[in-house]
């Protein structure tokens, strides 16, 4: 199971060969070897495969147009995969993903609750947050089914149900979290230029886990009330509700 990646979106545009030797040789590598010795290859991908402008979500056998570099060193990770490994090669695209441990959006919001009285989140780019442990349960699952020869070898969309923008996700940790959803103003892409495109339309298609005998993942409502639970975000929301509780005196 490959979950090693070049994740630095916006550094890949000015070193994507970089990038490339990490998501798209060093999976080359990890392909042939399974391919010699029998074994089944799990490798997790990414929406930005995709080009980002549909308007209903995104099939397995979408056609591929990534918009950056990064997007494009995930796709030649993505073909090594299926062309070495018809049979036995499994991947696994996913998006938005957060969780208890490292850096990410929901773990900033909380942050930032505790800095500042009102924040400006983009609401013009659609995905589905999707909470890092529950993607790792479905990638085991997947993987046993694989060697019980129940699971086709292919693509799967391993992201939430449902759909938001980021402003609607910071607003539901907010609500969660029991702070003031208003504290979040919506705004557009353009006011936070980045060095990389981003994908307008990130929501994906869950067809290809029935096929599996699988249904597809929870919706992100119930992920997130979920992993605010856990004891790193449970600590970051304490400390945001006691800052807004100053604040409101």
């Amino acid at each position: 199971m490959n979950c090693a990646a070049w994740t630095d979106v916006d550094g890949a545009e000015t070193a994507e060969e970089a990038a490339t030797a990490v998501n798209g040789t060093g999976v080359r590598h990890l392909a042939a070897a399974c391919a010699e010795t029998g074994a089944r290859l799990l490798n997790v991908s990414t929406d930005y495969v995709l080009a980002g402008d549909a308007t209903e979500p995104y099939r397995e056998d979408a056609p591929t147009s990534p918009v950056n570099a990064y997007g494009r060193s995930k796709l030649v990770g993505e073909r090594a995969v299926a062309e070495l490994l018809p049979e036995h090669g499994y991947t696994v695209r996913t998006a938005w993903l957060y969780g208890e441990h490292g850096g990410n959006f929901v773990a900033t919001m909380l942050k930032l609750a505790a800095q500042r009285p009102s924040l400006d989140v983009v609401d013009d780019q659609h995905g589905q947050p999707t909470w890092s442990y529950a993607l790792a349960q479905r990638l085991v699952a997947l993987g046993l089914a694989a060697l019980d020869g129940k699971a086709p070898a292919g693509v799967y969309h391993g992201t939430a149900s449902g759909r938001t923008t980021w402003h609607g996700l910071a607003r539901e940790t907010y609500r969660l979290a029991g702070l003031d959803p208003e504290r979040i103003r919506p705004t557009t892409s353009e006011a936070f230029v980045r060095p990389a495109a981003r994908p307008a339309f990130s929501v994906l298609d869950h067809g290809g886990w029935a096929a599996a005998g699988f249904e597809p993942l929870s919706d992100w409502r119930e992920q997130l009330a979920e992993a605010l639970r856990t004891p790193g975000f449970a600590a970051l929301v304490a400390a945001a509700s006691t800052t807004e509780g100053d604040r409101s005196q």
